[in-house]
């Protein structure tokens, strides 16, 4: 079992492209289930937190690939990388 604060702390890491999205800021949870249904990272803030922040990064559960002692590793949709790309 995994505490919420312990999950919290874990940094989440890509693994299409290696690059850490985060920290988890949120869950959503399945209130008829009971199941965790994603993770939520929030957005990182541009020019040291002014002006805004970025959206908030959804991950579904079924997503996670593993989740480690110190790491969560996501295979994250949004993120397609070029080599991947078929050229016509």
């Amino acid at each position: 079992m995994v505490k919420i604060s312990e999950f919290q702390v874990k940094d989440v890491v890509s693994v299409v492209d290696g690059k850490k999205l985060g920290n988890i800021t949120d869950i959503e949870i399945n209130l008829n289930s009971g199941k965790i249904e994603a993770i939520i990272i929030n957005g990182s803030g541009k020019v040291l937190g002014f002006f805004g922040r970025d959206e908030d990064i959804v991950i579904p559960w079924n997503h996670i690939l593993k989740i480690g002692t110190d790491v969560i590793l996501v295979r994250n949709k949004d993120v397609v990388p070029t080599s991947y790309i078929e050229e016509k």
